[in-house]
């Protein structure tokens, strides 16, 4: 019977020179965790690896003080699948939040997805699986995509980056295999915005552009861009106000025909329910961006799609944020949209295995057991000075 011996946690800096419309990255950090067996294995206990996707801080207080050791305190047969062959995260999602009151998702949510990501690493190294065929056999999901469509995230605000850098960016993307590129909004004027965009588009046709204004802008300017923008048929237009003012998303929906993106600042099922109800949202053409690991993990984005389903949604017209190997096995695993992708930002989490090719837009899986951080070097190394 498998059983958790220690949970290890520690904070690491993530920051870049980068910014988009709200935040800059110059403090950036977040949360990794090892979670340690004493399933052996070549003369050493498996142990399940996690961290927090980038645009949220560390969660380190809470994972230590509250949610760790609710884990470790658990009746380790109650943290099993019910053949009692390995750890089965889906149950271990309500020992992580118990005693929590509902709401107020912000960071617990965070905590919780780290230590949920490290659980389903640990559990499909247990079995000896690549996670994404873990997860498509325990929850019968049918074969997982052999490749997933993968988008480069880029074009941030940087000092002294003219219009020239910011088209080789993209042709630097174009070069590494992608065939979509985003860039950010809403930190410059319309009309600085529009010559970006229109520089954009000298390299890429708008069909596979996207501009994400990370939920800078009142009504106003919401509906001025989207009507400037419209034109262009861009790929999609991301979170253009708060993530909560769905009256706004609404509004610009009911106004801008093209495809809407928004979800990766909403952590729970109820939010998304309420995007769905609230903020017009289109199945016909709009995305669903919520990110796994910031919304209480993958046992609780399991609970999400089913949800979805209920409302007439495909799983294809979900990409998850995050530019994370976690959410490359889930988008394989439950016939996801695609992944988001930040080529070069946000190490030693960001980005996928060191051997990564991408073909054509779209990315293979990886075949190591686990979710395959034993292929990404810098990341193993930061994973293995928390428990060696």
């Amino acid at each position: 019977m498998p059983r958790i011996t220690a949970i290890h946690e520690a904070t690491i800096p993530i920051s870049s020179s980068i910014a988009n419309a709200y935040i800059d990255f110059s403090r950036m950090d977040c949360s990794v965790v090892a979670i340690v067996s004493d399933v052996v294995r070549e003369g050493r206990p498996l142990v399940g690896y996690g961290f927090s996707s980038n645009g949220r801080y560390s969660a380190g207080e809470i994972i230590r003080r509250r949610v760790a050791p609710r884990l470790l305190e658990a009746d380790p047969e109650s943290l099993l699948t019910d053949d009692g062959r390995t750890l089965d995260p889906v149950k271990a999602l309500p020992i992580m939040t118990g005693g929590e009151k509902p709401g107020g998702h912000g960071e617990r949510s965070v905590a919780v997805g780290v230590l949920d990501m490290a659980l389903h690493d640990l559990a499909a190294k247990i079995e000896d699986e690549p996670l994404h065929r873990w997860l498509a056999r325990r929850h019968a999901l049918g074969e997982p995509d052999e490749s997933v469509f993968v988008y480069a995230a880029g074009g941030y605000y940087a000092p002294g980056k003219t219009l020239k850098d910011l088209q080789e960016e993209m042709r630097r993307f174009l070069g590494l295999g992608y065939t979509t590129v985003k860039m950010k909004i809403g930190g410059a004027s319309l009309a600085e915005d529009l010559r970006r965009v229109e520089a954009v588009l000298d390299v890429v046709d708008g069909a596979h552009l996207a501009v994400d204004a990370n939920g800078r802008f009142d009504l106003a300017t919401a509906l001025a861009y989207g009507a400037a923008l419209e034109p262009y048929g861009l790929a999609w237009y991301e979170e253009p106000g708060d993530p909560l003012d769905h009256a706004l998303h609404a509004t610009l929906a009911e106004q801008y025909p093209g495809p809407l993106a928004t979800g990766e600042n909403l952590f729970s099922l109820q939010d998304a329910r309420n995007l769905l109800r609230y903020a017009g949202m289109r199945p016909d053409r709009d995305l669903i961006q919520i990110d796994p690991v910031l919304s209480y993990g993958l046992a609780e984005y399991l609970r999400i799609h089913a949800m979805l389903r209920q409302y007439g949604w495909s799983p294809r017209r979900c990409v998850p944020h995050g530019g994370h190997q976690f959410a490359l096995h889930i988008a394989a695993a439950l016939k996801l949209g695609g992944n988001e992708s930040y080529p070069g930002e946000f190490e030693p989490t960001g980005g996928f295995a060191d051997d990564t090719v991408i073909e054509n837009g779209r990315l293979r899986l990886p075949d190591l057991p686990g979710i395959g951080f034993e292929n990404k070097a810098k990341l193993l190394q930061v994973f293995h000075s928390l428990h060696t």
